[in-house]
């Protein structure tokens, strides 16, 4: 398709001040950029289409470092939950958790331990066991058109882990070490850009430093990066944060934070020693970035809440716990009042925990109410109510958490290294709103409304500078040459639709997004093209 867009304004990711130009999209790339072409008095470009950009801001596609569609993409070939955000590159097998590389055993337990994430997949025909196979899947969805939007892949650490070690609390010996090193590089040798890991979530918690940082070394020899969930944003954030800076420094191995947060009271206003700690890592020449979400909840499933040795041995052996009238009492001591690793060292507080789904149906009352109202409701403890879930669910129940702090989430997005990452889970009745809303959110309630960003500054936080960690040559700019993966949005009105109350509503304010020089947003409406593909590394 040719196409040119007439007199846009153009902020092309790089944070530097925005112009108004005529933009030519060719054979999937961007051709021309002629600037200020109307005032120049110069011939104008011409193209099969025109397109009248006036008061349109012209953009990179936007890139999200932290997504969970890892099924989705094969699940909805309209995926607008991002395509409408004018989302055009997705980073996925995150928190060290997700469906490559397995064999038949570890492939049915992941599925079983992340179901509150992306469903249980039996409607998905699992025909892959490597990143490669994956990928090529990716790339050949839905009778071989592809999928929605393009999708890089971190080899998940805790998949790794289940391979190799399985689901024990122990140290991992050194021919298990060995074929987790072999794992780790076999998926990156097939395209993926780095490795992720969920150091609160089970098996991938049960690895120490010292192992974590053997793996940092295959990931850096394919110049990858590492991206830990690390072991608390609660109880000890930051020597949580120190731990993994400390880690890769000694692996050579870049760092990106996922979801970069400090939560729950003990981290109310203390966002800057976070950033004093990143910038005296980054003067130290640390390679560094981090995402974050612009919203004060988090989300993540109930099972996660509980203590790693409640979690030992799979999801058959935490329901056996929790069946158990002794085992859950201990559970329950933990999680209420010592302060589970797996809520971030911090004594749960069913208040803050809202059921946000259930994959069973029977259960749907409880969603969009917290443990606390239900337990209030049925005359009986919070704990009572959050057990009766998690085994009648069969730990299959998402919440939101609400623990979060604006100022701290306000002075994160600020920093320099900092990247956009909707984390968002798009299953359950009542998901999280960051799932269909993270990026007009930024520029809607974070640019214009709130000035908390620069539109040009906010740009590069979703486009280039992601681009730049993922070491996309071509994407992130606009710039003559670069692939076409392009949004185009109206400053004035760019807004995310979804709410608390109606997650699942499309933003508004974004007319046009193009994958490839091709339009999978037309005039506000998703089109049928498929023009997403697996981005591997060195691609």
């Amino acid at each position: 398709m040719d196409l040119v867009f007439r007199d846009a304004e153009v902020v092309d990711g790089s944070g530097a001040p925005s112009y108004r130009a005529d933009v030519v999209v060719a054979d999937g790339r961007i051709t021309s950029i002629v600037k200020e072409a109307a005032a120049a008095g110069c011939q104008r470009p011409r193209a099969t289409r025109e397109l009248d950009a006036e008061g349109l801001v012209l953009a990179p596609g936007f890139v999200d470092m932290h997504a969970h569609s890892d099924l989705a993409l094969l699940r909805d070939p309209e995926h607008t939950a991002k395509a409408a955000q004018g989302v055009t590159l997705e980073v996925v097998g995150q928190d060290g958790l997700s469906y490559a590389p397995v064999d038949d055993r570890t492939l049915d337990e992941v599925r079983r331990a992340i179901t509150g994430w992306n469903g249980h997949g039996d409607d998905i025909d699992f025909t892959w066991r490597s990143v490669g196979e994956y990928l090529d899947r990716l790339d050949h969805g839905f009778g071989g058109e592809g999928i929605a939007v393009n999708a890089a892949y971190l080899v998940p650490q805790g998949t790794v882990r289940m391979l190799a070690v399985g689901w024990e609390d122990r140290k991992a010996t050194p021919q298990e070490l060995d074929r987790m090193r072999e794992l780790v590089a076999a998926g990156l040798r097939e395209g993926a850009v780095g490795m992720s890991s969920g150091l609160t979530y089970t098996p991938g918690m049960y690895a120490e430093d010292a192992e974590l940082t053997e793996l940092c070394r295959v990931v850096a020899s394919y110049d990858g990066y590492y991206c830990p969930h690390h072991r608390s944003y609660g109880a000890g954030a930051l020597q949580a944060y120190e731990e993994m800076v400390a880690l890769t420094r000694e692996a050579g191995c870049a760092l990106h934070l996922a979801h970069a947060t400090m939560n729950f009271g003990v981290n109310k206003g203390r966002a800057p020693e976070l950033l004093t700690l990143l910038d005296d890592a980054l003067a130290a020449g640390a390679d560094i970035t981090l995402d974050s979400y612009p919203y004060t909840p988090g989300c993540t499933t109930l099972v996660a809440l509980l203590p790693s040795w409640a979690s030992e041995g799979g999801p058959e052996a935490i329901l056996a716990r929790l069946r158990d009238d002794d085992t859950a009492e201990r559970v329950r001591h933990h999680t209420e009042v010592v302060g589970a690793d797996g809520c971030h060292g911090v004594p749960v507080e069913w208040d803050t925990i809202e059921l946000s789904g259930v994959t069973d149906p029977a259960l749907s009352s409880y969603v969009g109410r917290t443990v606390a109202r239900s337990a209030e409701e049925h005359g009986e403890d919070p704990w009572v109510t959050a057990r009766r879930l998690l085994v009648e669910d069969r730990l299959g129940s998402t919440i939101l958490q609400h623990v979060g702090h604006e100022e701290n989430v306000r002075t994160i997005m600020r920093h320099r290294v900092h990247t956009g990452g909707s984390d968002g889970i798009l299953r359950g009745d009542k998901p999280h709103p960051r799932a269909y809303g993270t990026f007009p959110h930024y520029l809607g309630r974070y640019v214009r409304e709130l000035g908390v960003l620069s539109l040009e500054e906010c740009v590069a936080h979703l486009t280039s500078r992601p681009a730049a960690r993922l070491r996309l040559a071509d994407r992130g700019l606009v710039r003559e040459g670069y692939r076409a993966d392009l949004v185009l949005f109206d400053p004035a009105t760019v807004a995310a639709g979804s709410t608390y109350e109606a997650p699942r509503t499309l933003p508004t304010g974004i007319p046009y997004v193009l994958i490839d020089g091709r339009f999978v947003i037309e005039d506000g409406r998703r089109t049928d093209v498929l023009a997403g593909r697996a981005i591997r590394r060195g691609h």
